[in-house]
């Protein structure tokens, strides 16, 4: 009879110990948006002194590519631009001198022709030989022909000019382009921070050489963060996104559960089977859906931690 009554006490401990609810609906683990920062260069990296578990701010400046041979280009391209000017003042100035050349002479054609008049109405009069007045003409027709010759070249010139003002502005939107084209790969040698968050990984020193593409580091925002859990069909049914759920994490060795204010902001449109590490509502579901939670982190939880979900009534 001893043997019974010692006995009943132990079934009644494992039946209730078999009988307790669970406090969570669903398990999974901790995961934040994540971001690989790569090269965009080829070089040598000159500074690289962030370093893992660093938190950074949105476009902060983490590192740089030498540049040098880029740097040379570009102030080649400037030498070349400015000799593309000076060709160009050069070109107007000689046109502009032949404009006052052309002005120069049209005042002396017009003082010989005075010139010519007066000794012409001397001649009549008698009052001088008529050899000054051919000498006069003389001198007018020479200067019409040196005018009539340099309005000529004025207009000749204007042709070329225009075909050389042509090719002067290709040559320098050609010079522009590559300018803005070196600037572009001058400015993608600064290693950048596309976004604030702490460095997970960090895959390169300062003197190594890379390569257009080689991951640098990556980035994480574990101040929202996210519980990717499973739920079974029955349980899919009362989850929708926008949610308000509770979100935990055990302290660890018996303490009480850590708990978040989470928001359901993703579900699977799809099933999969259930992954060996995950504990459902309903242990038998071998299919679930994957959902995605959430919530503000105070610096406690971790990617890849272990979490829990309970779905607010």
């Amino acid at each position: 009879m001893r043997k019974i009554i010692v006995a009943i006490p132990l079934v009644l401990s494992l039946m209730a110990c078999g009988d307790q609810a669970q406090d969570f609906d669903a398990t999974g683990t901790f995961e934040a948006t994540e971001v690989t920062v790569s090269a965009q260069l080829a070089g040598k990296l000159k500074s690289f002194t962030v370093s893992e578990g660093d938190n950074v701010k949105a476009n902060a400046v983490l590192g740089e590519i030498d540049a040098y041979q880029l740097q040379q280009k570009s102030e080649e391209l400037v030498a070349m631009k400015q000799q593309l000017s000076a060709t160009e003042t050069a070109t107007d100035a000689k046109q502009l001198n032949l404009q006052k050349q052309v002005a120069s002479l049209e005042q002396q054609v017009a003082n010989a022709q005075r010139e010519q008049q007066r000794f012409a109405e001397l001649v009549k009069d008698g009052a001088v030989p008529r050899k000054q007045l051919d000498d006069i003409s003389n001198q007018v027709r020479v200067l019409q022909r040196q005018l009539e010759a340099t309005r000529e070249q004025i207009r000749s010139n204007n042709a070329a000019l225009k075909a050389q003002a042509r090719g002067i502005e290709a040559q320098r939107q050609g010079v522009e382009a590559q300018q803005r084209q070196l600037a572009d790969q001058i400015n993608n040698a600064q290693i950048v921070a596309p976004r604030a968050g702490t460095v997970l990984e960090k895959y390169a020193e300062a003197g190594e050489f890379v390569t257009p593409g080689r991951p640098l580091l990556k980035l994480a925002n574990v101040d929202e963060m996210y519980l990717r859990a499973y739920v079974t069909s029955l349980q899919l049914k009362h989850c929708r996104v926008g949610q308000t759920v509770t979100v935990m994490t055990d302290y660890g060795e018996g303490k009480q559960k850590r708990t978040y204010r989470g928001v359901v902001a993703w579900i699977s449109s799809r099933a999969e089977f259930t992954p060996k590490t995950i504990l459902t509502d309903d242990e038998r579901a071998d299919l679930v859906y994957a959902v995605k939670i959430k919530f503000k982190n105070d610096g406690y939880a971790k990617i890849g931690m272990y979490g829990e979900v309970k779905f607010n009534d």
